[in-house]
C-alpha cells in the first residue's frame, strides 16, 4: 500500500487514501460538534453576512477536544503521515476545522501552507478528511508537482487581504484559476473514510460547496517529520502562535510541549 503512495507523493505532492479511516468518521463528526458548540479563541466565520450557507473554520483545538486528541494519537493518520513524508519520527503541528455548509459559494483561493507556518520542514504532510461525501466539483483541488517548483507565494487571506509580510523571497501567486490549462490539476470525489495527504509547498484551492443537501465538513490535520524548526516569518503567521514569537528564533526546535512526537 505505502509504496505506491509513497512515489505518488513524491511525484505529485499530493494523494488520495480511500477507505482508511471509515472508523474514524462518526467520532470526528461529534468532536467537530463539540467544537461548534465550544469554539476555540482563533474561530472565524468568513461569511459573516450570511446565516446559510455559511464557510466556518477553528484550529488549535486538539489538546481540549478529545475527539480530536484521540484521532490524532490513536488513529492511522500518524502512520500514514510518517510513511508517506520517509520520516523516522512524526509530529503534529495543529489540526483545522473547515465547514462549508451547502450552498456556500465562497472558493479559498489558490495557495500554499509553508509560507503561512511558523515551521521550516524538509517532511511535511497535511492530511484532509472530509466527513462528507464531496463530489468532485465541490473538492479542493492541487497543482500536481508544485510543490518542486521551488517557490515561496505570498500568504492570502481566505477573505482576500493578503498577509502582511515583507519578505523579499515571496513571489505574487500566478493566475491558476484563469490559465487552469496549463497547469496538471488534480482533484477527486470523495466519500467519508477516504482522505487527501499533501505536502505544505503543493499549491491547492477549493470552490464553494456546490451541494444543495450536504455540508463539506472536514478536518484538516498537520503533520511534521525529523527536523522541523521555528521559522520568523517577518509578519503574521496562521496559526498565530503569538506566544512563540520573540522567544524562540529562527532554527530554534520546536518545544516538544506543544508539538509532541506521536508514538505509531
Amino acid at each position: 500500500m505505502y509504496q505506491q503512495l509513497r512515489e505518488d507523493f513524491a511525484r505529485d505532492g499530493v494523494v488520495v487514501v480511500r477507505g482508511l479511516f471509515k472508523d474514524w468518521i462518526e467520532p470526528l463528526r461529534e468532536a467537530v460538534a463539540y467544537n461548534l458548540n465550544n469554539p476555540g479563541p482563533l474561530f472565524k466565520n468568513y461569511t459573516p453576512q450570511q446565516t446559510t450557507g455559511r464557510f466556518l473554520g477553528d484550529y488549535c483545538n486538539w489538546s481540549n477536544n478529545p475527539g480530536y486528541s484521540a484521532f490524532i494519537r490513536q488513529s492511522p493518520g500518524a502512520q500514514l503521515a510518517r510513511e508517506l513524508m520517509g520520516s523516522q519520527r512524526v509530529r503534529i503541528f495543529h489540526e483545522h476545522m473547515l465547514v462549508k455548509e451547502a450552498g456556500n459559494n465562497k472558493p479559498t483561493p489558490w495557495h500554499h501552507d509553508a509560507p503561512y507556518y511558523c515551521v521550516k520542514a524538509q517532511q511535511s504532510l497535511s492530511l484532509w478528511l472530509p466527513l462528507d461525501p464531496v463530489a468532485r466539483d465541490s473538492s479542493v483541488e492541487f497543482v500536481g508537482g508544485s510543490h518542486r517548483w521551488g517557490k515561496l507565494f505570498r500568504p492570502r487571506k481566505f477573505t482576500g487581504v493578503d498577509y502582511d509580510h515583507d519578505a523579499a523571497q515571496l513571489e505574487t501567486m500566478p493566475d491558476i484559476e484563469g490559465h487552469r490549462e496549463d497547469y496538471r490539476i488534480l482533484g477527486w470525489d470523495l466519500e467519508p473514510g477516504d482522505a487527501i495527504a499533501f505536502d505544505y509547498l503543493t499549491v491547492h484551492g477549493a470552490p464553494g460547496n456546490r451541494s444543495s443537501e450536504h455540508s463539506r465538513r472536514v478536518i484538516s490535520t498537520r503533520w511534521l517529520g525529523d527536523q522541523a524548526q521555528y521559522v520568523d516569518r517577518g509578519g503574521e503567521t496562521s496559526p498565530p502562535y503569538p506566544h512563540l514569537s520573540g522567544v524562540l528564533k529562527t532554527g530554534d526546535p520546536l518545544p516538544q510541549s506543544e508539538f509532541p512526537f506521536i508514538n505509531v
